[in-house]
C-alpha cells in the first residue's frame, strides 16, 4: 500500500512537472512555429522573385516591399525572444524589450498599409499591350480579391496588438495570447506561397483560413488539456474572424466588389 502510493505521489510529481514545463514553454513552440512558417514561405519565394529581377523581367521592387519584410521578420524574432525570456523567467528583460513593440507595431501596420497601396497603384500605372489583357484582368481580379483579406489582416492585427498592449500589466495571462493571435493573422501571405501545400485560390480563401486554425491547434490543444477549455481571448479572437471571413466568402469574385477594391484605394482607372 505503501509503495503503491508513492508511485501515484512520483506519477503526479511527474505530472506537475511536464505540466509546468508546458506552461513555460508552449508559447515559445509557437512563436518559432510562426518563423518557420514565415521562413519556408518566403525564402523560396523570395529567390525567385530576386532572380527574375536580376534577369529583367520584371522590374524593381518598390522600398515599402524591402521595409515590410524587414519589419515584419523583426516582429517574428521579437515574438519569439519574448516568449524565450519568459520561458527562462526573464521577466524584467522581457519588460524592457517588450518597449520596442511600441514603436514597431506601428510601423509594421503602416508597412501593410503601404505594400497594399504599392501593388494597386503599380497594377492601374500598367500600360495597355504591356501583358496579354487576360493576364492583367486576371492579376487586377485577385489583387481585388485579395484586398478583403488584406483588410482582416490589417484591422485585426492593429486591434490585438493596441489590446494587448494595454493591458500587458494588468492581465498578462490576456495579453500573451492576444500577441499569439496577433501575429498568427499575417501568416497567410507566407502560407499561400508554400506551392506544394494544397490551396483553394484564386478562386477562395477558404485554405488559408483552414491553415491558420490548423497553426493555431497546438496552443487551443494545450488549453483544453491543462485548463479543461480555452481561454477567452482566443474565443473572442475566433469570433472577431468570423465576419471577415462571412465577408470575405460572400463578396470574393463578385462584380461589385471587384469595381469597389481599388476605388477604397484611390484609384479609379482600374
Amino acid at each position: 500500500m505503501v509503495a503503491a502510493t508513492a508511485e501515484i505521489a512520483r506519477a503526479d510529481t511527474k505530472t506537475g512537472a511536464f505540466a509546468r514545463l508546458a506552461d513555460r514553454w508552449i508559447y515559445v513552440f509557437m512563436a518559432a512555429l510562426f518563423v518557420v512558417t514565415a521562413l519556408v514561405g518566403f525564402i523560396p519565394d523570395s529567390i525567385g522573385v530576386l532572380a527574375t529581377v536580376e534577369a529583367g523581367q520584371r522590374p524593381p521592387l518598390p522600398p515599402i516591399l524591402h521595409a515590410h519584410a524587414v519589419l515584419m521578420g523583426s516582429w517574428l524574432l521579437l515574438l519569439l525572444a519574448q516568449t524565450t525570456l519568459m520561458a527562462m523567467g526573464h521577466s524584467a528583460l522581457h519588460k524592457k524589450l517588450g518597449l520596442i513593440a511600441l514603436v514597431l507595431a506601428p510601423l509594421l501596420v503602416a508597412a501593410m498599409i503601404g505594400v497594399v497601396q504599392s501593388a494597386v497603384s503599380r497594377l492601374a500605372a500598367i500600360p495597355a499591350g504591356a501583358i496579354p489583357a487576360e493576364a492583367l484582368i486576371a492579376t487586377k481580379n485577385f489583387v481585388s480579391n485579395v484586398l478583403l483579406e488584406q483588410i482582416r489582416t490589417i484591422v485585426l492585427f492593429a486591434g490585438f496588438i493596441g489590446w494587448a498592449l494595454l493591458i500587458r500589466k494588468k492581465d498578462p495571462e490576456t495579453h500573451k495570447r492576444l500577441m499569439i493571435l496577433a501575429t498568427l493573422i499575417p501568416l497567410p501571405a507566407a502560407i499561400d506561397r508554400i506551392t506544394w501545400l494544397p490551396n483553394t485560390l484564386p478562386d477562395s480563401p477558404v485554405a488559408a483560413d483552414l491553415y491558420l486554425l490548423l497553426l493555431l491547434a497546438p496552443v487551443l490543444i494545450y488549453e483544453i488539456a491543462r485548463r479543461g477549455r480555452v481561454h477567452r481571448a482566443y474565443l473572442i479572437g475566433i469570433g472577431l474572424n468570423l465576419p471577415f471571413m462571412i465577408a470575405a466568402y460572400l463578396l470574393w469574385g463578385t462584380p461589385w466588389w471587384l469595381a469597389t477594391a481599388p476605388r477604397i484605394l484611390g484609384v479609379q482607372a482600374w
